[in-house]
């Protein structure tokens, strides 16, 4: 490995908008990262998530290929 190319690779805090806090390595500057959303409040990781066929999407495509 090359001396002296690479970025400062530190400890930082995650910070997402529902509380939730967790340590990660980061090449980011400065100690906190803030984000919008984690796995804590996801709607695919909490269970909440909506799975919507808006424009009958599905009966389109059987109808097209015959199902």
């Amino acid at each position: 490995m090359k001396q002296e190319i690479h970025p400062d690779y530190h400890e930082v805090t995650v910070v997402c908008a529902c509380g939730n806090t967790f340590k990660t390595g980061s090449t980011v500057s400065g100690d906190t990262i803030r984000i919008d959303i984690c796995n804590k409040c996801h709607p695919f990781f909490t269970g909440k998530q909506k799975v919507v066929d808006a424009s009958g999407r599905l009966e389109k495509f059987k109808a097209k290929h015959n199902m």
